[in-house]
């Protein structure tokens, strides 16, 4: 045992020690010296990382130690981009992006230490949904809501804007995972064959029309692309691992696709975005404001003038781009870190999504499985759409990249996802209870056997005595 907590906490240590090593050599490279503000906030970040690991060992013993080495990575590599980027701005981003990061390991360690048992979870499903779609539609509320970069998801509070789309979709989450392990057999009720494809019958396909119908408000309402899409993605995929079905998936993407083609038709916001991905080179596309390409096409030179093994880390010219610090963090990281660093960030998310698959597999609980699934799934969809909207696969969806983006509401909530994964792969990896019998039940059954013995002698000695009280009387019977 103290060996393998040895390795483990070396992967962790590990990671400090690449972190420090990246922002010594950013900050050496960019104004020759290293920040006294920022060696102490990162000394304070890495206490809370070792006691966040401390109390995983004494509350989650059996949790995945795999996805926090790699938490740590991802967003010490964006910190330190954000920082380089602040360096050529002249702004202060970093540094508020590491308090944030301290507040979202306080969150995360008060997570594991009182979320023992995540199925308490599937008691509040229904307040889950009233409270994440509460969030999802707050910005829509006068005074507060906020539009930024053609959006309306923020909420203002003087200079400060918080994201509640991050939150809810943990809540939705929790309410997506209950409802589906209670309505599961009914869903995976096959209806007619068409293709050699089983399809669902049709009083079945309410939960994805209504789940559609919300998808497609956020994108009229909000003019959000993103969010529309994750949730939408997220529910198709957990009712795919609750029923089995791949014909619920086929009907999610036709669903979906249809709907982003109206909309693309109907609403000139997400016209912009595919006319920007179909055509970004185009000089009338790429001088149009607003959704021109020029972001796009900017983040583009930047990656391929990183090349293989990139320009290094403080060398390159990343704040070109727009919105380089949270957008478009992944253009400026394969600027300074090339194809290599850019396909070691994705091995780093493909181990964070693979734990958490491999728990989903693991654990027997329905629920945990659903959920686990569904947070993992959302995750992997959240990190393809960033990726494939900068390299140009699909259009952008205004999705940032999970902790690597600058931003504290994305940060917490994903921070929180993780938590909420390390706690269910607790449970799937504890080990089974042993089936030999134990002391203490040897010797409550002997007791009760004992117990029952005198029992059944106490009834045996009081028959007998009845029957030698009757006999006499019977001889005097006789007798007369």
């Amino acid at each position: 045992m103290i060996v393998t907590r040895l390795r483990q906490v070396s992967l962790l240590v590990f990671a400090m020690l690449l972190s420090f090593a990246a922002f010594f050599q950013m900050f050496e490279r960019t104004i020759g010296a290293f920040p006294a503000r920022f060696a102490g906030m990162l000394c304070v970040v890495g206490a809370l990382f070792l006691v966040l690991w401390g109390l995983l060992l004494r509350f989650q013993p059996y949790a995945s130690q795999s996805i926090l080495p790699c938490v740590l990575l991802l967003t010490s590599i964006g910190t330190m981009m954000i920082a380089r980027i602040d360096n050529e701005n002249d702004t202060n981003v970093a540094f508020r992006q590491l308090i944030w990061v301290s507040i979202a390991l306080v969150l995360t360690a008060l997570f594991i230490v009182f979320l023992q048992d995540y199925r308490m979870l599937r008691r509040f499903s229904y307040v889950s949904m009233v409270v994440g779609l509460a969030l999802l539609l707050s910005p829509m509320l006068p005074g507060i809501g906020r539009e930024i970069g053609g959006a309306r998801i923020w909420l203002g509070f003087g200079s400060h804007t918080f994201q509640p789309g991050e939150f809810s979709k943990l809540f939705l989450a929790f309410f997506f995972a209950a409802y589906l392990f209670d309505h599961r057999d009914q869903l995976a009720v096959g209806g007619k064959k068409v293709l050699g494809m089983r399809l669902p019958r049709v009083k079945d396909t309410g939960p994805i029309i209504v789940v559609w119908l919300a998808s497609m408000g956020v994108l009229v309402v909000q003019h959000d692309l993103g969010t529309s899409l994750m949730f939408f993605a997220m529910f198709v995929s957990m009712l795919y691992v609750a029923t089995g079905r791949k014909s619920w998936v086929l009907i999610g993407f036709i669903a979906f696709a249809a709907g982003s083609v109206l909309a693309s038709r109907l609403f000139v916001h997400v016209g912009y975005r595919v006319q920007a991905w179909l055509h970004p080179l185009d000089k009338a596309v790429y001088n149009q404001y607003p959704g021109g390409s020029s972001q796009l096409v900017k983040g583009l030179f930047g990656m391929a003038s990183g090349g293989l093994t990139g320009n290094g880390i403080g060398q390159g010219h990343p704040a070109l781009t727009p919105l380089a610090n949270s957008d478009f963090i992944y253009s400026s990281l394969g600027e300074e870190l090339g194809l290599t660093g850019l396909l070691a960030i994705l091995a780093l998310y493909v181990i964070i999504i693979a734990s958490g698959l491999a728990t989903a597999m693991k654990i027997k609980d329905g629920f945990g499985k659903l959920l686990a699934a569904g947070l993992v799934f959302t995750m992997a969809f959240q990190v393809f759409t960033v990726v494939g909207g900068i390299t140009l696969v699909i259009p952008l969806t205004g999705l940032t990249l999970p902790y690597m983006a600058a931003g504290g509401s994305s940060l917490i909530a994903n921070f929180l996802l993780a938590a909420l994964l390390i706690v269910i792969s607790n449970a799937a990896n504890k080990p089974e209870p042993d089936e030999s019998i134990s002391d203490t039940f040897r010797y409550e059954a002997l007791a009760a056997l004992r117990d029952q013995k005198e029992r059944e002698e106490r009834r045996e000695s009081g028959s007998r005595h009845f029957s030698r009280g009757a006999e006499p009387r019977l001889e005097r019977g006789e007798a007369v």
